[in-house]
C-alpha cells in the first residue's frame, strides 16, 4: 500500500472513529502519527540533518597573528562571514612549527566548523617531523587551494649589500657572519635557506622564531641581518623602506616588485615558494566542503579580491578538492626530495 493510500485510509476512519474516545486516540496513535513521522524523517533526510553552516566556523593559524599564513586566513574569513552567514573566527594557535594547530584541527569534529589554513609547513613536516601522531595527507580533507606567493630575499637596510650577488660574496667571504631569521622549523623560510646553503655551499647562523611577524621584528630592528620571508608579511615593510629586497625565490620576477630580480641569477634553478588553502579533518561531509569550494572559487573571482591577492604578491590557485589534493601529494613528495638532497636534520 503507498504512503498516500495509507494515509487516505487511515484519515477516513479517523473521521468515523469507533465509539469510544480511547479506542480514538488508539487509532490515531497506530495509523495516523507513524505516517506524518515517516514523512518528516524523509523530509530531514532530503534536506540534510540541519543546514550549513549552522553555527560559527574557526580557521586554525599554526603561526602568530600578521605573519603571512594569518593574512590569508583573516582575507578569505572575512568572505566567508559574508557568504555563510555565520562568524568566520580566525583562531592562532602558534607552536611546534605549526604542528598545535594541524592537530588541533584535523582531531576536531568533522562537521566543516573547524578548518586548518594549510601551507608549505604541513606538507614539508610530513618528511621533517617523523614521529607525528597525526598524519597530514591521511586526517586531512582538502578542500581549496588560495594562492602562491613567492620568498623575498631581504636584508636591513644599515647592511651594505645592495644585491643577491654582493649578499652571495659577503656570505662566502665570512661563513656564519650573517644571521638569518626565520619563522621555525619546517617553515618555507627555513626550507628555503637550507635549499640555498646546499645550492651555495654558504653558511649562515639561524635565528629560529615561532612565526614571521616576531623574526621580522628582530630583522627590522638590526638583531637580525637578512630573512627570506613570504612576500604577503614583508611587501609592507619593503614598500615603506624599512627592509631592502635583493631578489625573490620565483623562476620569473614578482609583480608586485617588478625591480626585483630573481634569484636563480646567482644560484640557478633555485625555486622556493610559498602557498596558503583551507583543510578540514578527514570524514567532513563531502557536501560541506564543495560548499567550501565553490565560495572559495567564488572569491578568487571576486575583483576586489584578486586585487588584494596581487597587491600582496599572490597567484590564485582555483580549483576542485581533487585537484587541490593532488597539489598537496605533490608538494609533499617535491619536499621530501629537498629534505632528504639538503641533508637537513630530522626534528624529534
Amino acid at each position: 500500500m503507498t504512503a498516500a493510500r495509507y494515509w487516505n485510509d487511515a484519515a477516513m476512519t479517523a473521521i468515523s472513529p469507533p465509539a469510544g474516545e480511547e479506542a480514538h486516540m488508539t487509532l490515531i496513535r497506530r495509523h495516523i502519527l507513524p505516517v506524518l513521522a515517516g514523512f518528516a524523517a524523509s523530509a530531514r533526510t532530503a534536506m540534510g540533518a540541519e543546514p550549513y553552516p549552522s553555527r560559527a566556523i574557526r580557521i586554525l593559524v599554526g603561526f602568530p597573528a600578521g605573519g603571512p599564513v594569518d593574512i590569508a586566513a583573516h582575507l578569505i574569513a572575512s568572505w566567508l562571514e559574508k557568504r555563510l552567514g555565520q562568524p568566520c573566527l580566525v583562531e592562532n594557535q602558534p607552536g611546534d612549527s605549526g604542528n598545535l594547530a594541524t592537530r588541533n584541527a584535523l582531531k576536531s569534529a568533522p562537521d566543516g566548523s573547524t578548518l586548518l589554513m594549510s601551507g608549505p609547513v604541513n606538507t614539508i613536516n610530513t618528511t621533517l617531523f617523523p614521529d607525528l601522531d597525526f598524519d597530514f595527507a591521511r586526517d586531512g580533507a582538502p578542500v581549496a587551494g588560495l594562492y602562491r606567493v613567492p620568498l623575498v630575499l631581504e636584508v636591513n637596510p644599515s647592511l651594505p649589500i645592495h644585491s643577491a650577488a654582493e649578499f652571495l660574496r659577503h656570505a662566502k667571504a665570512h661563513p656564519g657572519a650573517l644571521k638569518v631569521a626565520y619563522g621555525g622549523a619546517g617553515t618555507p623560510q627555513h626550507i628555503g635557506i637550507e635549499l640555498f646553503r646546499s645550492m651555495t655551499s654558504v653558511d649562515f647562523t639561524l635565528i629560529a622564531h615561532p612565526g614571521s611577524t616576531p623574526a621580522l621584528a628582530d630583522l627590522i630592528s638590526g638583531r637580525a641581518d637578512a630573512m627570506f620571508d613570504p612576500l604577503p608579511s614583508s611587501i609592507a615593510h619593503i614598500r615603506s623602506g624599512a627592509l631592502r629586497p635583493l631578489a625573490v625565490t620565483s623562476l620569473s620576477r614578482s609583480a608586485a616588485l617588478p625591480d626585483v630580480p630573481v634569484l636563480s641569477d646567482i644560484a640557478p634553478g633555485y625555486e622556493a615558494e610559498s602557498w596558503f588553502g583551507l583543510v578540514a579533518p578527514r570524514g567532513t561531509p563531502a557536501p560541506v566542503v564543495e560548499r567550501l569550494n565553490g565560495e572559495v572559487n567564488a572569491a578568487l573571482a571576486d575583483a576586489a579580491i584578486k586585487a588584494r591577492i596581487s597587491e600582496l604578491g599572490g597567484i590564485a590557485m582555483p580549483g576542485s578538492p581533487e585537484a587541490f589534493a593532488d597539489f598537496i601529494a605533490a608538494e609533499t613528495t617535491k619536499y621530501a626530495e629537498v629534505i632528504r638532497a639538503a641533508r637537513i636534520p630530522l626534528q624529534r
